[in-house]
This record gives structure tokens, C-alpha cells and sequence, in this order.
């Protein structure tokens, strides 16, 4: 049962994002409909800024991006699901067996000892060895609910763990999708989804800069910390992170 580790996919998306976003808002003010797909790139993108200036997010709605999430825990799907302007589709632990599964190590366990009968053992180890052993309690518990598949698995499940490795279908249109953003990269967000929320906005980007150009944290585009005592302290390392435009101006 190895350590899992994440990937993600942006399977697809929809064609030319900036600019059918770019469409839809000329929409709202066209007298004249003609010519209402034409303009450069350069032009969409502009429009697509101001209508983050201006507030005028409805028309983010029209742009949709589908990712396959795989190597990741039951942990973080947990919080993803919570993001309900979405759709899912997740590998069932009732139609699939778990006696052999992945999971996520937490990173903060490294260089950690956990004290086992007046012994010092390696949290890593120890970690891994829980692991094992709960696939063991799987199968036993299988075994004896009659390894009948579905039904059997339905029950067996009860014991795994959040740290199991799941897979999962995730579409959200671009409006959710930078909100998703706005709360999963914060620092204050939990590590492993907030470092699959990197990976996210990594594979949208270049696909729809304009619409993501200041993806991010909520302070990049609130302008402040809005977390009070709670803030990370690190606003200005996040702005220069994250705002494509500081990033390029930096030295």
C-alpha cells in the first residue's frame, strides 16, 4: 500500500474561455448582436478584467473546466464536496473493494516519533503500519460479512480511514471556480487541498489567463487580510505569489 501522491488532469473545458465569457458580457449591453463572437484576443481579455473591476461576474458562469483528481485523500474530498456549484463523480468504497488501498501521509508527521510502550517509533512508520493494518481489519470484516461485493463492502467500509486514496471527477464553471480558489488557497486552508488547488490553477491558466490572471487567496482580491487575528501575516508574499500582473513586474 504506497504513499499516494496527487495529480490532476484538466480533461476538458470549455472552447476558448475568455473569450465566450467575453461574449456573454458585450451581451448584456449589445443593441446590435452582429459581431458579437469577433474581436481579438487582446480585446476579450480587457473585457474580461473590467468585468472583475466592475463586479459583473454572471457572465463567468458560461465557462466550465472539468479535472480528474487522482492520488488524493477522502479527507480532502470531504471539504471539496462542500463547494456545492459543482458536479461529482468519486470511485465508490461501496462498489470497490478496498482490501489494498493507497493514502495520504500527512507531511507534518516527518522527523516525529510517537511514544508506543515506553519506545520512541518513527510517526511515519507508525502511521503506515496503522494503515496496514486497517486493510487487514478490511478483508477480515469482508470475510466475514460473506465478500459479497457491494453488500458486503458497504459495511466493511466503516473502518477506513480518511486517509485512503479516492478519485474524483470535479466541474465547476469559472465563477465557482475562483472562489474555490479564494478560500482553498489561503494559507489558512487545509495543506493537502490548498496544494491541490495550486495544481488547479495551474492547468487553468493557461487556458483562460484573463479570467484567472488574479486567482488566488480572498486577500489578493479583496486588497487586505480579512481573517483579523487569525491572518497568516503573509499578504504581501501572497500578492506577489499569485497576481499575475505583480508577478511579471517583479524584478
Amino acid at each position: 500500500m504506497p504513499a499516494a501522491e496527487p495529480q490532476v488532469t484538466l480533461v476538458q473545458h470549455t472552447e476558448r474561455p475568455d473569450e465566450v465569457i467575453a461574449a456573454a458580457a458585450r451581451l448584456c449591453y449589445a443593441a446590435d448582436t452582429e459581431g458579437l463572437f469577433e474581436g481579438a484576443a487582446q480585446d476579450a481579455h480587457d473585457l474580461v478584467a473590467r468585468l472583475a473591476r466592475m463586479g459583473h461576474h454572471s457572465p463567468l458562469e458560461h465557462a466550465s473546466f472539468t479535472f480528474y483528481l487522482e492520488g488524493v485523500s477522502r479527507a480532502l474530498t470531504h471539504q471539496l464536496v462542500r463547494h456545492r456549484i459543482a458536479s461529482y463523480s468519486q470511485r465508490s468504497q461501496r462498489y470497490v473493494a478496498h482490501d489494498s488501498f493507497d493514502y495520504v501521509v500527512p507531511p507534518e508527521l516527518a522527523g516525529r516519533t510517537v511514544q508506543v510502550n515506553g519506545r520512541a517509533v518513527d510517526a511515519v512508520e507508525y502511521f503506515e503500519e496503522t494503515m496496514a493494518l486497517i486493510a487487514e481489519r478490511y478483508a477480515a470484516l469482508n470475510d466475514a460479512l460473506g465478500r459479497t461485493g457491494e453488500s458486503s463492502n458497504q459495511d466493511a467500509r466503516y473502518v477506513l480511514p480518511n486517509a485512503c486514496e479516492t478519485k474524483i471527477f470535479v466541474t465547476m464553471n469559472a465563477r465557482e471556480l475562483l472562489h474555490f480558489f479564494a478560500e482553498r488557497l489561503c494559507r489558512r486552508a487545509q495543506w493537502e487541498i490548498r496544494r491541490v488547488a495550486d495544481m488547479m490553477l495551474a492547468r487553468v491558466r493557461p487556458v483562460a489567463p484573463a479570467t484567472f490572471q488574479d486567482a488566488g487567496p480572498k486577500c489578493v482580491r479583496l486588497g487586505h487580510c480579512p481573517e483579523g487575528k487569525l491572518t497568516c501575516g503573509r499578504y504581501v508574499e501572497m500578492i506577489r505569489i499569485y497576481r499575475v500582473a505583480d508577478r511579471e513586474t517583479s524584478p
